[in-house]
């Protein structure tokens, strides 16, 4: 087995280890564009072009990942979305 193979299976063991979750952001009738972005800044550390370009996602596909990780550093923040009246939640 080359040395390649070896850390390429050790790096598959670790992705499949850790278990990611996704904050899903869902389409809404109510909160602005701009609103979207400076929360998705605020509360997922957004760069300004990542925000618009998820709001334009969810805007015409109804619904967007806006942030991967582990659930203990993605409940609070979906929790602080959801006060912020969007619509989110953990999957």
């Amino acid at each position: 087995m080359s040395t390649i193979e070896k850390i390429q299976e050790e790096l598959d063991v670790l992705v499949q280890e850790t278990s990611q979750h996704e904050i899903i952001l869902y389409n809404d009738d109510v909160n602005t564009f701009d609103f979207v972005i400076d929360s998705l800044i605020d509360v997922c550390d957004h760069t300004l072009e990542q925000a618009e370009q998820c709001t334009i996602l969810v805007h015409y596909k109804g619904k967007c990942a806006v942030k991967t990780g582990e659930y203990k550093d993605l409940e609070p923040r979906c929790s602080r979305l959801l006060e912020l009246g969007l619509s989110a939640e953990i999957v």
